[in-house]
């Protein structure tokens, strides 16, 4: 399984350590945060990876370029226009990068503890996608059905809902937070072509979720840590 580390954004909440820099080479315990994901990965068996580029791309590629294992790397470069996290899926696919099995896809920003052998195992061959997620206090949850299938969006602070079924009531669902992780069929590609260049990978699983099987994935025990943000590397 290829491992695709979303790395392409423009780290605002960590300025002013971005602004010279991409967020996936800003540190953390005295490492890049993009050297902590890969050797995560890599520990767990995924050996093969792309990594998309946009703010300060060519650190990144500077970066990978000096690694020894640098031949296992893929660029997705998006220096031209940042698509989001959808587009950038979809980038991926129109330039032949996906390969032709499930993948897993990796926020550079996100530290846990993963198995992610068990979440494999949890993919369905017949879903388009499994998120990871768990029950924690945010503002925005994904809502699930009894199934863990996904039927919806909520922001809790606003009270708006997103979803394909019109009389959702989110008080019926199952409120999980995203946690940046997730594993894709690659028939995904197929679904987004004739779509625009830049879209939330969200808002997308939201427009298919009625007749694409889309679940969440909760792990016993997961500790995961949001390192994007300056409060974390402090």
């Amino acid at each position: 399984m290829k491992g695709f580390i979303f790395a392409a954004g423009l780290g605002t909440r960590l300025k002013p350590l971005t602004d010279t820099r991409p967020k996936a080479l800003v540190n953390y315990q005295g490492r890049p945060m993009i050297e902590i994901v890969i050797d995560q990965l890599k520990k767990q068996g995924i050996n093969e990876f792309i990594v998309n580029i946009h703010h300060f791309g060519e650190q990144i590629v500077d970066y990978i370029n000096a690694r020894a294992d640098h031949t296992s790397f893929s660029i997705s470069d998006e220096r031209d226009l940042l698509r989001d996290t959808g587009g950038a899926i979809r980038h991926a696919y129109l330039h032949n990068l996906l390969g032709m099995e499930p993948f897993l896809v990796h926020n550079v920003d996100i530290i846990s503890n993963l198995d992610i052998g068990k979440m494999q195992q949890a993919h369905r061959r017949d879903s388009l996608a499994t998120l990871l997620v768990n029950d924690r206090e945010t503002s925005r949850y994904l809502l699930f059905d009894d199934d863990m299938k996904l039927v919806g969006w909520t922001n809790v602070t606003t009270g708006d809902v997103k979803s394909p079924y019109p009389d959702l009531d989110p008080k019926n669902c199952k409120k999980r937070a995203f946690g940046g992780i997730h594993i894709i069929d690659t028939r995904i590609g197929k679904l987004m072509t004739n779509l625009d260049e830049k879209f939330s990978i969200i808002d997308f699983y939201l427009s298919v979720c009625r007749t694409e099987a889309i679940f969440g994935y909760e792990q016993d025990g997961l500790q995961l840590a949001d390192i994007g943000k300056l409060s974390q590397l402090q």
